[in-house]
């Protein structure tokens, strides 16, 4: 079997402590130790920002449609005619209608501005999973002409509402009496809390029975609009532009439409959170960096050290490519440690994040995201390979271009030059 390289056993034992010099190992423990917590830390933060992104999608999505068809004025008179044409599209799983408008509620001393949706109870099940997210009753306690309501527990709370209490409704749309116009009040019996997880649907949304919308708006036969589900979320962009064709082909018959998904719906939110994860990719991998370049004062010490080592190799044959190849590998090797070590505690962290968030919230009596500040109040993360491996090669490849120039500056050195004064 052939033997390995002299020149890999000499950089790992050049790597190691040594009797004369301990400060040239320690600054290579130094720079170990840097290249791990700046890959540690970018495994976390890039974990972190991709479990915001999920977890941001899915909390939308619980709410939101895939795709809304509307029409002009916020008003869709031939719903059932596109409820059945989304329904022949290969990629679309379900259809409900709904209606969209603002309200404000009441209770007792209590008053809140809302949106209030419409739904058909089943219909809206098979579109969002509203259903999964209520933490009192059911979505299909709402049922048409008993005026049921179903709110988010923060907008409960802020009302100081409970199940079964009488909840007024005031529709700003106005009726017209001799003494002016008065808004349109109705009694609602509140039968379901749900719980997203974000703030601005906990807080702002009401949700009743689609024939009672219609009775309190006056929408006679009219929708909002028409909600769609995609066998696949991401397809959502270019199944809206096909159906936005085809449907506004029969426009001259039948009006405009409007086809939005929710990647433009939600646009601000997700290019917020891909933005910022580039940043930080960036601002960290300079952590990295800086460490990694720390490895050209560590070898430029070490050569300046060895240099009669360098000389009596010389001497004894080695040849310059040989003596730059130790020191690549006494380079390389601290990069590799240091990004490996980094690559394990970052994986290990990323993975029980869910766990050690918590822990330091209840030891110093602190909470990083408050809900009424923040879309998200606890700290997602999801680990994606990919990143970990991009990474882990980035580290590397500094590492790695850090000990060219220590090397070439070892390879020229002149044995005679360098043996005049031992």
């Amino acid at each position: 079997m052939k033997s390995l390289p002299y020149e890999l056993f000499v950089g790992w034992r050049y790597t190691r402590a040594k009797r004369k010099n301990h400060f040239i190992s320690f600054i290579s423990l130094t720079s170990m130790i840097g290249i791990a917590l700046g890959v540690a830390a970018l495994i976390v933060v890039l974990s972190v920002m991709n479990g915001f992104q999920k977890e941001l999608r899915t909390r939308i999505l619980g709410v939101a449609s895939h795709l809304e068809v509307t029409g002009g004025g916020n008003q869709l008179s031939d719903w059932q005619s596109v409820a059945a044409f989304a329904a022949r599209q290969p990629n679309v799983q379900a259809s409900a209608p709904y209606i969209s408008a603002q309200a404000m509620l009441s209770y007792d001393q209590g008053v809140q501005g809302a949106i209030v949706r419409g739904v058909i109870p089943n219909a809206e099940d098979q579109v969002a999973d509203l259903g999964k997210h209520m933490k009192v009753g059911r979505l299909e306690d709402l049922r048409a002409g008993e005026f049921g309501i179903v709110l988010g527990v923060d907008l409960a709370q802020a009302l100081g509402a409970q199940i079964g209490d009488k909840v007024v409704l005031m529709a700003p749309q106005g009726q017209f009496t001799p003494t002016g116009v008065v808004p349109r009040l109705k009694q609602f019996t509140l039968v379901g809390l749900f719980q997203i997880g974000m703030y601005e649907y906990d807080a702002g949304l009401a949700l009743i029975h689609m024939d009672d919308a219609a009775k309190l708006y006056r929408m006679g036969d009219k929708v909002s609009g028409v909600r769609l589900k995609l066998a696949d979320l991401f397809d959502a962009p270019a199944v809206a532009a096909n159906i936005s064709d085809q449907l506004n082909a029969q426009a001259n018959r039948t009006g405009d439409y409007y086809v939005s998904d929710w990647t433009r719906q939600h646009a601000n939110f997700f290019r917020a959170v891909q933005m910022e994860k580039r940043v930080m990719f960036i601002i960290l991998t300079l952590i990295v960096a800086v460490a990694a370049f720390n490895i050209v004062s560590t070898l430029v010490m070490a050569v300046t050290d060895k240099r009669a080592d360098i000389a009596i190799m010389r001497t004894f044959g080695a040849s310059p490519g040989s003596i730059m190849k130790i020191f690549i590998v006494q380079g390389a090797l601290i990069g590799v440690i240091g990004t490996a070590l980094g690559a394990l505690f970052g994986i290990l962290i990323a993975l029980n994040i869910d766990t050690i968030i918590p822990f330091i919230e209840n030891l110093f009596n602190v909470q990083f995201l408050a809900k009424d500040v923040y879309y998200i109040s606890d700290l997602p993360s999801d680990l994606i390979w990919s990143d970990v491996f991009t990474i882990v090669t980035v580290s590397f490849f500094l590492s790695l271009l850090a000990t060219l120039y220590p090397s070439f500056k070892a390879s020229r050195i002149n044995p005679a030059e360098a043996l005049r004064y031992e």
